[in-house]
């Protein structure tokens, strides 16, 4: 790193503590006390499995919850790739979950939230691959998705 790219970050730093940045994680950060508070939908398929799990990975397994996390998946799939023959080549998975925060001891609403995202996969292997693809494509999407919900508690957890 020469010396002026030294200069210009240490600058932003400076500037960054000047107007008040904390880190998220930070000992006294906003999500210092929130992990393992929110307790998480119970999935019922493969995809809630999936964002659940990244979401536990995110915000911990709940020990005693204040919170309550609901959340609605909804997963689509368009054919955006077609071969000289007609058939669907390759496919976008697009996903949403509305989700919503809320405080168990009087059910007031937190947070809520959208989260959108999509991932794909081809088709142009055997039905096993495709299926494996499918499959594989639809967690990676749960995983973007849980990260983005993870995401948006941790940065508004000043209004909890």
């Amino acid at each position: 790193m020469s010396s002026s790219d030294r200069r210009l970050f240490l600058a932003g730093l400076t500037a960054l503590a000047g107007c008040g940045f904390t880190p998220v994680y930070a000992p006294d950060g906003p999500a210092a006390n929130l992990e393992g508070l929110i307790d998480l939908p119970t999935p019922d398929d493969e995809e809630g499995f999936a964002l659940v799990r990244r979401l536990e990975e995110r915000l911990g397994t709940p020990d005693a919850p204040v919170y309550q996390l609901f959340g609605d998946i909804r997963i689509r799939e368009e054919g955006v790739g077609f071969l000289p023959d007609g058939t669907i080549s390759r496919f976008n998975v697009l996903g949403q979950v509305a989700w919503r925060l809320v405080r168990l001891n009087d059910e007031v609403l937190m947070l809520s939230g959208v989260e959108k995202s999509f991932t794909g996969y081809s088709t142009t292997s055997t039905t096993v691959a495709t299926t494996v693809a499918q499959r594989d494509a639809r967690r990676r999407l749960m995983v973007i998705l849980a990260d983005r919900i993870a995401a948006d508690i941790l940065l508004r957890s000043t209004l909890l």
